[in-house]
């Protein structure tokens, strides 16, 4: 049951920005659904997620799990940071060295920073990498299939394997594909290798 703030409208408490990035994300996901023309019913089939919680999840009375944006962004073929994207307030042309959001996985020796974030309206990001020596990350699939990746390594040594096929990438050479299966990135150098991902929605 949802709360009813028992206070006259006039005097009812002033919506957070959490509040209205939850709204938004609500209208995002029901749109979504429209544009692909998909009942509750056909969109619960695709996520394994009850009918129920779809249509309150649209009607902003619950808040999504991690676990749930995963599944409708894989129905939806968009990566999590993208639909996020969408249902910000629009975002700056200029994206400041400052303002670039950057993630770091100790144990496994990756940063990663959002140089160009995703953006409702464009189809690419561009992404830093760095991985210390002998760091190995490996991802079980493309968050959208035939996801176009440009690769540019800025220094050190890099070794990408993508659908089975393994490369070796060194300072300034470019490697481009689009991503159907597996993935794997490797610092090969004595060395941190640091690089350049530019991802192009297909």
């Amino acid at each position: 049951m949802r709360y009813v703030d028992p206070r006259p409208a006039q005097e009812a408490a002033p919506e957070t920005g959490t509040e209205r990035m939850e709204a938004r994300l609500a209208a995002r996901l029901a749109g979504l659904r429209t544009e692909r023309g998909w009942s509750l019913e056909e969109l619960a089939g695709r996520t394994g997620v009850s009918r129920s919680t779809l249509s309150r999840l649209e009607r902003g009375e619950i808040s999504p799990t991690a676990a749930l944006l995963g599944r409708l962004c894989t129905a939806y073929e968009r990566t999590m940071s993208r639909l996020l994207a969408e249902v910000e307030s629009e975002p700056p042309q200029l994206v400041r060295a400052a303002e670039q959001p950057v993630w770091r996985d100790e144990a496994s020796g990756f940063t990663r920073r959002s140089v160009s974030p995703p953006h409702a309206g464009l189809r690419g990001e561009v992404v830093e990498g760095v991985l210390r020596p002998g760091a190995d990350i490996s991802y079980d699939g493309s968050p959208v299939p035939g996801l176009e990746q440009h690769i540019w390594v800025l220094e050190g040594e890099l070794e990408v394997t993508a659908d089975g096929h393994a490369h070796e990438i060194r300072a300034g050479d470019c490697l481009r594909f689009r991503l159907w299966g597996r993935s794997r990135f490797r610092c090969t150098g004595s060395g941190p290798v640091r690089y350049a991902l530019m991802l192009v929605l297909p």
